[in-house]
């Protein structure tokens, strides 16, 4: 049995539109929203910096494999970049410039002072040990060790990276010059990160669900939930949802699906996976296709996988009356279209999984002030600030009578105009 998250639907998803060409379409009608001039606009749609570097490693066999490395910087009218760093075959300059500028409206979203980047690797990580996964990591950072640093451009845990790769980063970049923790946030709790930075990204989405909840008047102790991957996202998400009150009814990831109607313990479920176990093999649960899985009746649907899962193959099979998007681009415009047209509240991204950059804000912070904030505090301030985010986004959308996503992304845009204009770069 195949899981949902497969090759088919991200070549289906790259057919609907490219990631670049779906953040260009969002963009563009924000800026028409805005009354944005062309003239600005090619200044803010493009990237004030593109790298791609070579990075050859020596395979178990002998031989040589020359993988791509890339780091794009968006925008940094707001402060320094700040961006995940991705290992996974698939990725390109495309889809890194993407979330590139994906990043630089989601932290003008949410009110924290960076700019936006993202990186990452095309080298297949699941398959690699942790040694080559290490000299990957090094050789990078040798690399774009002039373009990245604690006032410049930060880095952070992504697909396929954690808190370790964050440490490799953080040394490489110390051998040449200095101690400097602030250069990466996600890292390990003893090198300087921050408490509660590894769940912040689900715990927000879920701080964010309690928000919009009302809009569809929903209780969330009465609220089934469907996750679509299985990471540190949808994991996070879907154990603080249970927490919370909510019945997780189903879950995937890349080698299957289950379903079960009475709900399913997420905590028991990652206990399984890390002991080795299949999904498809949980106790309690039924293995079902990956259409059938889009079909589960709930309340709440979140993808927590890679882009553009969502597509126009496949929208209309969601049985659910709000998505919640856990990954960066899940859902392509073809898709939006589809579910607004069914009645489906879709929360977008660019402030429903922001969680993961307000706690990396907070880690730099504290870094640059060597203090840290206990766990309780840095949850409490994660909450209030996505209710205030979410807050005026809503408030945005209701005032110009537009979906969400254009309600944040008009917000974001407009907020690094201001700023830019306030600089003199424009």
């Amino acid at each position: 049995m195949s899981g949902l998250i497969d090759r088919a639907d991200r070549a289906t998803a790259r057919a609907d539109l490219s990631s670049y060409a779906v953040v260009n379409h969002h963009f563009d009608a924000a800026a028409d929203q805005l009354g944005l001039a062309d003239d600005l606009r090619e200044v803010f749609r493009g990237a004030y910096r593109e790298v791609q570097v070579q990075i050859p490693l020596r395979l178990a066999d002998g031989t040589v494999k020359v993988y791509n490395g890339f780091r794009v910087q968006h925008n940094g009218a707001r402060g320094p970049y700040k961006g995940g760093l991705r290992y996974h075959p698939e990725v390109d300059l495309a889809e890194v410039r993407a979330l590139a500028a994906l990043m630089t409206w989601k932290t003008a979203i949410v009110g924290v002072p960076f700019g936006g980047a993202k990186g990452g690797v095309d080298c297949p990580a699941r398959d690699l040990d942790a040694g080559r996964i290490e000299r990957i990591t090094r050789q990078l950072v040798d690399k774009l060790d002039q373009v990245i640093g604690p006032q410049l451009d930060i880095p952070a845990p992504d697909v396929n990276t954690n808190a370790q790769v964050m440490a490799w980063i953080m040394d490489e970049y110390g051998k040449l010059h200095g101690d400097a923790p602030a250069v990466v946030t996600g890292k390990p709790i003893s090198l300087g990160g921050s408490y509660g930075r590894e769940s912040a990204t689900g715990r927000g989405l879920i701080d964010v669900l309690g928000e919009a909840a009302p809009l569809l008047d929903l209780d969330l102790e009465r609220t089934r939930v469907v996750v679509q991957g299985f990471g540190n996202v949808g994991s996070f998400a879907a154990r603080v949802a249970h927490g919370r009150g909510c019945t997780i009814v189903g879950v995937c990831d890349h080698t299957g699906a289950i379903h079960a109607p009475q709900g399913l313990d997420p905590d028991a479920l990652q206990q399984h996976l890390n002991g080795g176990g299949v999904l498809t093999d949980f106790p309690g649960a039924e293995p079902i296709g990956a259409r059938e899985f889009l079909g589960i009746a709930c309340e709440v649907f979140i993808p927590a996988a890679l882009g553009g899962m969502i597509h126009r193959d496949n929208a209309g099979l969601l049985n659910c009356r709000m998505v919640l998007e856990g990954a960066n681009g899940p859902t392509t415009p073809e898709a939006d279209a589809i579910l607004a047209d069914a009645g489906v509240l879709v929360v977008p991204d660019v402030v429903a999984n922001a969680g993961g950059v307000v706690v990396s804000y907070f880690e730099w912070v504290q870094n640059l002030q060597h203090f840290r904030w206990d766990e309780r505090e840095v949850h409490e301030r994660l909450a209030k600030l996505l209710r205030r985010s979410f807050g005026e986004v809503r408030a945005r959308s209701d005032d110009r009578r537009c979906s969400l996503r254009l309600a944040a992304f008009s917000l974001g845009i407009e907020r690094v105009v201001e700023v830019a204009r306030l600089r003199g770069y424009v």
